[in-house]
């Protein structure tokens, strides 16, 4: 009986204590899932914190003399732009009082405030949104045309040696040639149309982006050519890995170049093959005696080119991180 009762006392001991270790095993894996989710919760604060954190770091660690160098260009730059504000609202001013004052004929120089009045009524109306739409879709269809042109060529010229020094002569006396004379030539052959206006505007542009382009893939680093001829690389593999991503930075400063060229040869177009846009709206208003049309057009046209620059510019500084 005793070692029965000894038989079960062991068994009562050995699952109280088979309970008891249950529980604290229970309660041991139980705290770690609070504490996780309490050191999210604090990490998260940290992330959150973090940058504010390294914002006062940065401050921190600039000395007085960086800091004071820091406020001093900032101050320049709002200065610069002061003076820009500043300058365009007294020339404003003073068109707008030598026209009112008669010191300016208001009929041939017009004055702002008909200038304003001028383009409320054609925005009214929708004939310049219209006028607007057109040349602004000529302008980046030829834009379009002259880029992607521009790289076949070029790539063609890189890839072959011979092509590029048969062809390279013409295309700097097409270069050199004026546009303009060529307007009237491109008339004949295509006719009075949006398509002798794209032509037009292409045939500004193209010939010193071709040359430009090529000239940045031949002056590529010969190293780094010869490092993938040397890992048994391809022609195109060099093209591909080396050539282009080297002249990213050269082609969109090309560009930038380019949209303002295919502005003034859709204008030039225009002068002569329109009877829509901007450039139709000068030439119309000059011999109509309109000279509202006429500086409305050109003040419009200056904005488009600035804001087409402006864009270029922002895709530049974002892919210069990656080139």
């Amino acid at each position: 009986m005793r070692i029965k009762t000894k038989k079960s006392n062991n068994i009562i001991h050995n699952t109280h204590r088979r309970d008891r270790q249950h529980q604290h095993n229970v309660i041991h894996h139980s705290i770690p899932i609070k504490t996780s989710k309490h050191n999210k919760s604090c990490t998260i604060a940290k992330q959150s914190d973090s940058p504010r954190k390294t914002d006062d770091n940065k401050k921190n660690s600039l000395s007085p003399a960086q800091l004071t160098y820091v406020r001093n260009i900032r101050k320049k730059q709002f200065m610069i732009r002061l003076y820009q504000l500043l300058l365009f609202v007294g020339f404003i001013i003073l068109w707008e009082y030598t026209a009112r004052k008669g010191i300016i004929n208001d009929f041939i120089f017009c004055s702002p405030s008909k200038l304003f009045a001028t383009f409320i009524t054609m925005l009214k109306d929708g004939s310049l949104m219209h006028h607007i739409g057109i040349t602004l879709y000529e302008t980046l269809a030829g834009f379009a045309i002259v880029i992607i042109g521009s790289l076949i060529v070029a790539t063609l010229f890189w890839w072959n040696e011979t092509l590029s020094k048969v062809l390279e002569p013409y295309l700097v006396i097409l270069n050199s040639l004026p546009k303009s004379a060529l307007a009237p030539v491109l008339i004949v052959w295509l006719g009075s149309n949006k398509t002798t206006i794209i032509v037009c505007a292409c045939s500004v542009a193209i010939f010193g982006s071709i040359l430009n382009i090529y000239t940045g893939f031949v002056n590529v680093e010969g190293d780094k050519i010869k490092l993938i001829k040397t890992l048994k690389g391809s022609r195109f593999q060099a093209l591909r890995l080396v050539v282009l991503p080297s002249n990213v930075p050269n082609i969109i400063s090309i560009m930038k170049v380019n949209i303002g060229l295919c502005l003034v040869g859709v204008v030039i177009g225009e002068f002569l093959a329109a009877r829509e846009g901007l450039g139709y709206l000068i030439i119309y208003g000059s011999q109509t005696f309109k000279m509202g049309n006429v500086l409305l057009s050109i003040l419009i046209l200056c904005a488009i080119a600035m804001l087409l620059y402006l864009i270029l510019q922002k895709v530049e500084k974002k892919l210069s991180g990656y080139f």
